[in-house]
């Protein structure tokens, strides 16, 4: 992800009591999972797509994230919170995950990384 788009859209938060090293293996294991999973309608990942607004690794372990779709008829809405879910919830230490869907502020194109406008061919 760009430096640009890394502050306009990092979501991650580490206000943990744990130990900074495992809060940034935390913190790099769960972007990495989060790359993982895909909108199936678009070939781009739903971190670099500005997808996923907050990420909070707690004292406890769990994690809660709040992420948006593209629309809110987004035909994965179903599906899409569980993959997310799933994904978090696979990195070794972490404990209980919560998604959530929120729908302010509205996703926008603005929101995707360099990396997913060059795959979308969005220049």
């Amino acid at each position: 992800m760009s430096d640009t788009a890394e502050i306009k859209t990092n979501p991650m938060e580490t206000h943990s009591a744990l130990p900074p090293e495992e809060t940034e293996r935390l913190t790099r294991e769960i972007i990495a999972g989060l790359k993982t999973v895909f909108d199936p309608e678009i070939p781009a990942d739903i971190y670099e797509l500005g997808l996923i607004y907050k990420v909070e690794i707690k004292d406890d372990r769990s994690v809660d994230v709040q992420m948006t779709l593209t629309t809110p008829n987004c035909p994965a809405a179903g599906e899409l919170p569980t993959m997310v879910e799933n994904a978090v919830a696979s990195v070794p230490g972490v404990g209980v995950v919560d998604v959530k869907v929120v729908w302010e502020p509205p996703w926008s194109p603005e929101r995707m990384s360099d990396e997913a406008r060059l795959v979308l061919n969005m220049w």
